[in-house]
């Protein structure tokens, strides 16, 4: 039962003061069975006009911050201790509805989980669907969990990561083609794939926290990070990490859920002045256990 807090500062510089719209922040975890928020906070600086905070389409956290002054900097740091309870490791049993594919979704839930069965991103040639048939056994049925565990840790395996400094994600093909980006990437990438098969997926953003070798758990460091939720009857939403090879939620802190990336961006905003004023962003993400954070803060 770790206790984690994780502290997430971003800055965003300019060479001159300049106005500020509307930002919207998704820095909360999502609360949860598995991972819940004991204490949050958010501190803007300067400090915004208004600060209200609303659930989205999908039940996730989201402040809006509107400003009425100029500034040559501007932060945002959130920080959260959560109560980590990751679920035992995903298996089916060949009792579940779900133990062999193809199967079905109840009738009513496919109404609720159309969304995510539906492909978003087109796929002319077909290439995205043979690449998921490949995961199926010849002589079907197929297991189900082959079919995700098969992708998540061939795509952990054969595709390259690489950091691209261009806004959003990039066309599930592409990253196919490449066999290389980002893990927002890869994470829509088997996503698409999956709605090939007619599998209900949607895409997860939060954090990565990096365990220690010893047996202090989790010591700092960590990132922000994008996975797939899988939907399977019986079992619900189950957490699979391309990226990492991950099946579960060890490691993973959820902040947002959503049908396609887009929905769930960290921190979001725009500025009012030249193009040029903009210097850069600064990102600083700390994931580590309670119990070194409270040592930290009294050495």
């Amino acid at each position: 039962m770790p206790l984690l807090t994780i502290h997430h500062k971003t800055v965003y510089r300019y060479t001159r003061p300049v106005a500020f719209g509307e930002h919207r922040i998704m820095l909360r975890p999502r609360d949860g069975h598995d991972l819940r928020v004991l204490k949050s906070e958010l501190v803007i600086d300067p400090q915004p006009m208004s600060l209200r905070w609303i659930h989205d389409v999908f039940g996730n956290s989201v402040a809006i911050a509107t400003f009425d002054e100029r500034a040559d900097t501007l932060s945002f740091v959130s920080t959260a201790t959560v109560q980590h309870d990751p679920a035992e490791k995903f298996a089916l049993t060949p009792d579940d509805p779900a133990y062999f594919y193809p199967f079905l979704y109840d009738d009513e839930e496919f109404p609720d989980l159309q969304q995510f069965i539906t492909p978003q991103y087109g796929d002319p040639n077909g290439e995205l669907s043979a690449w998921a048939l490949r995961f199926l056994d010849a002589d079907a049925p197929t297991p189900t969990f082959n079919i995700l565990s098969g992708m998540t840790h061939h795509i952990r395996e054969s595709f390259r990561y690489r950091k691209r400094h261009e806004h959003g994600t990039q066309h599930p093909l592409d990253t196919l083609q490449t066999k290389s980006g980002t893990c927002r990437d890869y994470a829509l990438f088997m996503i698409e794939a999956l709605r090939r098969l007619g599998i209900a997926a949607r895409f997860v953003s939060g954090y990565l926290a990096m365990p220690s070798d010893g047996a202090h758990g989790y010591v700092g460091g960590g990132s922000t990070h994008a996975w797939v939720q899988v939907y399977l009857p019986s079992a619900g939403w189950i957490e699979f990490d391309p990226t990492n090879g991950i099946v579960g939620t060890r490691d993973l802190i959820r902040v947002a859920v959503a049908r396609d990336p887009r929905q769930a961006i960290p921190l979001h905003g725009v500025y009012l002045g030249a193009a040029d004023a903009f210097v850069r962003m600064d990102v600083d993400i700390d994931v580590v256990s309670a119990a070194t954070d409270a040592e930290r803060e009294t050495a």
